[in-house]
């Protein structure tokens, strides 16, 4: 059981034979920052939280005259590293003069959580991360680290695992160790392309989760002369990287499902409130994918065309169906759904929170998301698509994040900032990357142009 006391993190802390500690947060982007704190000092840190140049961490709503952001841990969150001995992570809510910082993303879902639970309700998750493992070439680029890892058809396959097995039943061990209840560890459609997938849980608790996988996905193969990447779409040829997020709602102690019900007449297995929660992702989501595909290089993995392997397996299109992996929302099994448009780099706080406020929203308005899409929506024309009346998702960035601007269920559920809300800060983060990527001369350029 994780420590609630500053006493029973002592007591952890022993127990372990920790000797450092990670006072980590993230940025807009995900990216964890932290410092690392002797155990020495845990009580300091304890008592007045890890100060940071916010504005030097990354894009967190300061500038280089603002006052300190103050990490302060949350105890619950302790988390030891077993492949790293004396090693722990405790992540972190941003403060600034003595308040919750509203630009953390942490903290702004542990708001949008507090929120739903006056509701009566309590909100769970599950991540299915993808990821490559790659090696620099000489030229910059880069190339799929098992060179061996050449199959046309590379999913599941048990040459593949078996070679990366020292990589893989390292990280499986690590996540058990943890209590996180790896299940399942596949290659998946991408050369040199893996998914491990661990239990659900609180969303809180799951995003923390993610945090951590990646940073030890990073770190370990960093340490095997190898480097990982959660980019979307790393490959023009190859299938992209997601990471699906599987949700429900349930009461406050998590004992009554929420989004079960065995008389649905969808055949499904889901209730009603469980249909208008779709039903108010579906409508939100032109600018829900600014979050869930936060890059410039999301959009290259959704509405991708076949990669070799025969099958994108990202949406394209603004659909929910049953265990249907063409759809945006796939519903595999009774009592929760899969959300297939969230990418490998998307912050899972800012996702989890964007998700939440759509959803409820579409409980509230009683949204009805119609009849479950059965096609397979990959073999479809878009034209014959659009002309059902079918949404497409936002083809750039640029899109997506004037989308979310204009979103005010989203900009309402971000909720304000100093000096503004939240969503228009996000939004310009994001309409700044794009620029600067639409500025870059790439080399397909050269050779469509440069003699015509």
């Amino acid at each position: 059981m994780a420590p609630q006391t500053p006493e029973e993190l002592a007591a952890a802390v022993e127990r372990d034979g920790i000797e450092f500690l990670f006072a980590m947060f993230v940025d807009l982007h995900g990216k964890p920052c932290a410092k690392l704190v002797p155990v020495s000092a845990l009580k300091q840190m304890l008592a007045g939280g890890a100060g940071f140049a916010g504005y030097a961490a990354g894009p967190m709503g300061q500038t280089p005259a603002d006052p300190d952001l103050i990490a302060v841990p949350d105890i619950a969150s302790y988390t030891p590293m077993p492949w790293r001995p004396g090693l722990a992570i405790l992540m972190c809510d941003p403060h600034v003069d003595g308040k919750p910082w509203p630009y953390a993303p942490r903290v702004i879902l542990k708001r949008a959580l507090a929120g739903l639970a006056a509701r009566g309700m309590s909100y769970h998750a599950g991540a299915e991360p993808e990821y490559f493992l790659v090696r620099k070439t000489p030229d910059g680029g880069i190339r799929v680290a098992d060179e061996l890892d050449d199959a046309g058809l590379p999913c599941y396959d048990a040459k593949g695992l078996t070679r990366s097995y020292e990589f893989l039943t390292t990280l499986s061990k690590t996540m058990n160790a943890l209590g996180w209840s790896n299940y399942a560890n596949d290659h998946e459609d991408g050369n040199g392309q893996f998914e491990q997938n661990f239990s659900y849980a609180g969303a809180l608790t799951t995003a923390d989760r993610m945090i951590i996988f990646r940073y030890m996905v990073h770190s370990l193969a960093q340490e095997q002369g190898m480097l990982a990447t959660f980019m979307p779409k790393p490959f023009a040829d190859r299938t992209g990287t997601g990471m699906h997020l599987h949700l429900s709602l349930w009461n406050p102690d998590a004992t009554q499902a929420l989004f079960h019900d065995d008389g649905d007449e969808r055949k499904l297995g889901l209730s009603e409130l469980a249909y208008q929660f779709i039903g108010g992702v579906l409508d939100h989501a032109p600018g829900l994918t600014a979050v869930t595909c936060p890059t410039v290089n999301s959009y290259k993995r959704v509405s991708a065309a076949a990669p070799l392997s025969g099958a994108a397996w990202a949406p394209g299109y603004v659909t929910y169906g049953g265990n249907n992996r063409t759809q945006m929302i796939r519903v595999p099994d009774a009592g929760r759904i899969e959300v297939r448009v969230v990418d490998g780099l998307a912050n899972p706080y800012l996702a989890l929170t964007a998700l939440l406020a759509a959803g409820l929203d579409g409980i509230d308005r009683g949204l009805d998301p119609g009849e479950p899409n059965r096609e397979n929506l990959f073999d479809l024309a878009v034209g014959e698509v659009t002309s059902r009346g079918i949404r497409q998702l936002p083809p750039t960035l640029a899109h997506a994040a004037d989308e979310l601007a204009a979103d005010g269920v989203l900009r309402e559920g971000f909720g304000k900032v100093p000096g503004g809300e939240y969503v228009d800060y996000y939004a310009s983060v994001k309409r700044a990357e794009f620029a600067e990527y639409h500025a870059e001369v790439s080399p397909w350029e050269i050779r469509r142009y440069l003699t015509l």
